[in-house]
């Protein structure tokens, strides 16, 4: 097993840390997206919806799987269950720069931020799960078994690839593939599904 090397460490930590930063200003904040000044009512929106509860886990299990994905180059689609865990999944993109990339409105500056919290869970904006508009999406969130539907039948095209698939809704267990070729799965809070068309 390779070591986890504390400068790598602290970088993940301080993205997670990030991500939930996010996660909780998306599903309170309107304003004020920095803390730059007190709190005040008129900063947090009227209408709260969003589950901090699963959100520092889908956070930390996306920080490790970009940390598996830079270190061995692994190909690998994060699948995941819980519905209003949405706005973990828009943090991470939007700390990736992938969400800035695809709406441009959304800047990686403070008014960019700003926009990304007052569009999440409100009229005219995105929803409280993941969605079309998250980038790199491929269902909507919000149903474990839309999400194992999705991972069971990834292209059998990829040579070595993993499809980890989380919910909120399922013990935790070790799953293993019965396949003996290169798919190798990864469980976390979750229900393993199949990493290729072979492991069906």
């Amino acid at each position: 097993m390779t070591r986890y090397p504390d400068s790598e460490l602290e970088r993940d930590l301080r993205w997670w840390a990030a991500a939930n930063y996010l996660t909780v200003a998306q599903i309170y904040l309107q304003d004020n997206v920095l803390l730059r000044e007190p709190l005040s009512a008129a900063h947090i929106k009227p209408r709260l919806l969003g589950h901090w509860g699963t959100s520092p886990g889908l956070s930390m299990i996306y920080t490790l799987l970009n940390r598996l994905i830079r270190r061995t180059d692994t190909d690998c689609l994060y699948v995941t269950g819980p519905g209003h865990g949405g706005p973990a999944l828009v943090a991470n993109t939007y700390l990736e720069g992938s969400y800035s990339e695809v709406y441009p409105r959304i800047s990686t500056d403070t008014a960019g931020l700003r926009n990304l919290v007052r569009q999440f869970s409100t009229p005219g904006g995105i929803p409280s799960h993941v969605s079309v508009q998250t980038p790199g999406s491929i269902h909507e969130g919000g149903e474990l078994g839309y999400a194992l539907v999705h991972a069971a039948a990834p292209p059998s095209t990829t040579r070595t690839c993993w499809w980890p698939a989380s919910s909120a809704t399922v013990r935790p267990r070790q799953a293993r593939s019965p396949h003996r070729g290169s798919c190798r799965p990864f469980s976390t809070r979750a229900a393993m599904a199949p990493c290729c068309r072979s492991c069906t």
